[in-house]
């Protein structure tokens, strides 16, 4: 029974579906389930971490949400991530992931996808990264699959089996080869002119984490593939260069033409961009990047158990426990003790995190700058235009550090330095709205920002089915309400 167990185990781990009768799964001599167990057992770790860091950790919370303690918000929290993305899906709900096994539960509970609805209103690229059915859906689809409905490939996805895993980065028919599943990023690498099968084994311990913690947009229908996923690299991976990149988009080479707009900000109508999550790009040019350390050196660094050594696939951050710094730090650093790496890495993280709600509270200021300079009905709309403009590029660069989730960690002097960037730009925004008003709109905008704007705090599809909740922000009432509708999504089952 224990060798059927651990079959059924090494199954899962990569991607096999189990539906032969036991008697039908006897193990040879040899087999590789027993050599995979030690990273299985590391992998289940995934599903019960609730540990903790300053600054992130294991425990899902809403990232706007500074009112109230874990494990619905936390200290750490940015309070004006609703305003920031008003009319766009993320408003409605933005959650620290728990992680990548929890990937396809927590991608059909999101809030962002339409449940209220047979049209889920985003397509199903989202699956991309939340799941190892992605390479058999498009043998099976083709590129049609990517602007699919999303609802139609819920019911398929078992979130206990499908859920990140093995086959995302391992060769099924030769599990210690590292091999790249992911379409887009094998596309982005060719347009660089590199192959990812000529990479060497340090370079692909970076490579397959690449395949889904990057920046990437939606090509569109009529100039690519709808829906698409297709990372901006080809001026460079730096906040500036991907800006650039999707200021004047090349439609048969970007799949998309001119400025490029994930949509229109409510309030400041501003033409925005979401970044998504640039871990791979913030590392790419960091000391350890610089260095040769690979994602995986600290993420995934090397454990004993028992007189096996191999690298371990709890996917997490290494500064929970003194004894994970050990492993994934002192081998490099081996002059200082996990209090010292703990710390310093905390030193950086406070102050880009205080950079970060600085330059989140000047976005908000700019949009709001736009916003009153649009009232007062006689603002020049040419230094309208340029304001917007600073105000697109001000929270993209803001969100670049927002959005990429180390907090700073993964290299804090770009990381501060983008964020010095996003501050700059919403201030000449502010100016230039004011300007666009020959200063008449100066006084009413010199005041605290919390008093300027208050944070919205709850925002959701049935909350804005509501005008009473619509009355209830004077941001809010630039969104239209919503007809009344009943849940129809609840995970995978369908409630009506």
């Amino acid at each position: 029974m224990r060798h059927i167990a651990v079959l059924a185990a090494s199954a899962i781990l990569f991607g096999t579906v189990l539906t032969a009768g036991a008697e039908e799964w006897e193990l040879g001599e040899g087999n590789k389930a027993f050599e995979h167990l030690p990273q299985y057992q590391s992998y289940l770790q995934n599903h019960d971490d609730t540990q903790m860091t300053e600054y992130g950790g294991s425990v899902p919370h809403r990232k706007h949400d500074d009112f109230n303690p874990l494990p619905k918000g936390y200290k750490h929290a940015q309070p004006y991530l609703k305003n920031l993305w008003l009319g766009y899906p993320f408003s409605y709900e933005y959650d620290r992931a728990r992680g990548h096994v929890h990937a396809i539960e927590d991608v059909t509970t999101i809030d962002r996808i339409n449940r209220y609805s047979d049209q889920a209103g985003l397509p199903s690229t989202c699956y991309n990264c939340k799941t190892n059915t992605i390479p058999q859906l498009l043998e099976k689809h083709g590129d049609d699959f990517w602007s699919m409905n999303f609802h139609d490939f819920r019911k398929m996805h078992d979130p206990a089996r499908h859920s990140i895993g093995c086959t995302n980065c391992h060769d099924p028919a030769n599990q210690m080869r590292l091999v790249i599943t992911s379409v887009p990023l094998a596309e982005a690498l060719e347009r660089q002119g590199r192959d990812w099968r000529n990479a060497s084994r340090n370079e692909m311990r970076s490579l397959v984490c690449a395949q889904c913690h990057v920046e990437y947009y939606f090509e569109t229908g009529q100039h690519g593939v709808a829906a698409k996923p297709h990372f901006p690299w080809d001026k460079g991976m730096n906040a500036e260069d991907m800006y650039r990149f999707k200021a004047d988009g090349d439609p048969e080479r970007d799949g998309f033409e001119g400025q490029f707009t994930d949509w229109v900000h409510a309030v400041s109508k501003a033409p925005m961009i979401k970044v998504q999550h640039p871990e791979y790009e913030m590392w790419s040019d960091s000391v350890h990047a610089q260095a040769g350390v690979s994602c995986a050196d600290c993420h995934m660094p090397r454990v004993t158990e028992g007189a096996v050594r191999t690298s371990s696939h709890h996917w997490t951050s290494p500064l929970k426990t003194d004894q994970m710094i050990r492993n994934a730090c002192m081998g490099c650093h081996a002059d200082r003790t996990p209090a010292d790496l703990r710390d310093r890495t905390v030193y950086n993280q406070e102050r880009v995190w205080n950079q970060l709600n600085i330059a989140q509270e000047k976005s908000v200021r700019a949009h709001e700058a736009v916003r009153q300079a649009m009232e007062h009905g006689f603002a020049d709309e040419d230094l309208l235009a340029q304001a917007r403009e600073m105000v697109r590029k001000g929270q993209w660069f803001w969100d670049y550090v927002s959005a990429e989730n180390s907090a700073g960690a993964h290299n804090p002097v770009k990381a501060l330095d983008t964020l010095a960037s996003s501050q700059q730009y919403s201030d000449e925004a502010v100016q230039l709205a004011i300007r666009s008003t020959n200063y008449e709109i100066a006084e009413a905008m010199d005041r605290p920002i919390k008093e300027l704007v208050p944070p919205i705090r709850e925002h959701s599809r049935q909350l804005q089915q509501s005008q009473e909740h619509l009355d209830s922000h004077v941001w809010l009432q630039y969104l239209p309400q919503l007809p009344e509708a009943e849940l129809v999504w609840d995970g995978n089952e369908r409630l009506r």
